[in-house]
């Protein structure tokens, strides 16, 4: 959990110690959902006379230390922001030129995590020159997985601005590309339908496959190609498929086996996802799915072998 995307700047240690409360009487710790991370706005506008960072007064009077232990006493961890620039995005001190301090002062507090942001960094002054050097590469797929995920950012489910179809369709596509989940709303006060979204445990364990291969979009078609279908491998010789409608009318939309790069031939069984059923014990060649408006069908491929051997 990250508290930007629904807090901004309005936080304050008693949300912090509420949120970690919620994710474990929500059971949403269990399901993995164990950082509370603290975003920009947790410190004073500036550097004491020390040169460090002192968390507001007004907002954390029990300081991040007591705030830390009492994450740590309900079996969570806690993050928190910083910038590699002169200021944070909201113009509190970044930690450009104090990097080592900083890092000790966070690691003594007994902070888990670092959001390092890179705000108001200006680097260094352009020079007139340039590499001739064989290291341009256009191709950086083989550097997403264990130990470098990419990051599109936190979750927006349950902040009000999309539609439930939309907000499946973020959680469904963020699983796929192997993203980390970080929840953005105030998981204090959800929804039925955001809780049901954040707590399907089938597409997190798509997010959280140890192949860890993001998956990518195979093909695009319809009007302005908002037909898409994406797809990835997962462990057990299984594919992950998502067929996303991203037009303005429910549509029909297929993927093609040779597009996921299966042999046409093969048979696979199709496992819906949302609906927590098999839709189909034996495809070849292809799988169909009418899918609504904005809305994303996301499913599990098995070689049907692999099905009999567990039935």
């Amino acid at each position: 959990w990250n508290s930007w995307n629904f807090f901004k700047c309005d936080i304050n240690e008693d949300v912090i110690k509420e949120t970690a409360e919620a994710l474990i009487t929500t059971g949403l710790a269990k399901l993995g959902y164990n950082y509370v991370n603290i975003d920009d706005c947790w410190s004073e506008p500036t550097r004491n006379s020390e040169g460090k960072m002192v968390p507001d007064s007004k907002a954390f009077p029990s300081g991040i230390k007591a705030l830390a232990d009492y994450v740590h006493s309900k079996g969570l961890k806690l993050g928190i922001y910083s910038d590699a620039g002169l200021f944070t995005c909201q113009v509190r001190p970044g930690s450009l030129k104090h990097e080592y301090d900083d890092a000790t002062l966070f690691a003594s507090w007994g902070i888990d995590y670092l959001k390092y942001d890179n705000c108001f960094n200006l680097g260094i002054e352009p020079e007139e020159s340039m590499t001739t050097i064989a290291d341009i590469n256009d191709k950086w797929a083989a550097y997403a997985g264990p130990g470098g995920w990419n990051d599109p950012d936190m979750l927006e489910v349950g902040n009000g601005g999309m539609t439930y179809q939309e907000y499946r369709a973020h959680f469904s596509i963020w699983a796929l590309m192997k993203a980390p989940l970080v929840i953005g709303c105030d998981v204090r006060n959800m929804t039925a339908e955001t809780y049901k979204i954040l707590t399907n445990q089938e597409v997190i364990a798509v997010d959280q496959d140890p192949l860890g291969v993001q998956g990518r979009k195979v093909h695009t078609y319809g009007p302005d190609g908002c037909y898409q279908v994406w797809a990835g491998p997962l462990t057990g010789q299984r594919y992950v498929i998502a067929l996303w409608n991203r037009c303005s009318k429910p549509a029909t939309i297929t993927a093609e086996w040779t597009a996921i790069g299966l042999e046409s031939s093969a048979s696979y069984s199709v496992r819906d996802l949302w609906k927590h059923e098999y839709v189909s014990l034996n495809s070849k060649t292809s799988y169909s799915a009418q899918v609504e408006s904005h809305a994303c069908e996301i499913y599990i491929l098995a070689p049907v072998s692999s099905i009999h051997a567990a039935a």
